[in-house]
């Protein structure tokens, strides 16, 4: 299985936000186990960079970020699928249809997000961690 993850779900881990941490944190152990492929986009490395700003040096930063791309690959998306993104009327915020469009690039099962609702037009499904928590296990 291919997953996608969105920023938020990233960013729950690293920031250790309750109360989405543990289930974030447990799809993404399940990358660990080989259950799942892991991918997260490469503007999401970006904004994770720049949100954490406040709370880590730039060093550190990058160190984070290092040690995620060791669990997680980077989907990117290309000149065309950022046309694509830009001409899709159906999404009301350019980055989640950027996330759809790179979950695509990387033929994703799933984009896992906290924020299903900003999804509905997405051609990836997207599911919150739990969901795909049961949808892994209902298939082993």
């Amino acid at each position: 299985m291919v997953v996608l993850f969105d920023t938020n779900i990233v960013l729950d881990i690293l920031e250790k936000r309750l109360p989405f941490y543990h289930s974030s944190k447990s799809v993404f152990e399940r990358c660990v186990s080989g259950d799942i492929t892991g991918y997260v986009a490469v503007h999401s490395i970006s904004n994770i960079f720049y949100i954490l700003r406040k709370q880590y040096s730039i060093a550190d930063r990058r160190k984070l970020l290092l040690d995620l791309l060791d669990l997680l690959q980077v989907a990117g998306a290309d000149h065309e699928s950022v046309r694509n993104a830009l001409q899709r009327t159906d999404f009301s915020d350019f980055e989640d249809c950027l996330q759809d469009e790179c979950a695509k690039q990387v033929h994703a099962d799933y984009i896992v997000t906290r924020n299903t609702d900003d999804f509905t037009a997405s051609d990836v499904p997207a599911v919150i961690p739990n969901d795909l928590l049961a949808i892994i296990d209902g298939q082993n």
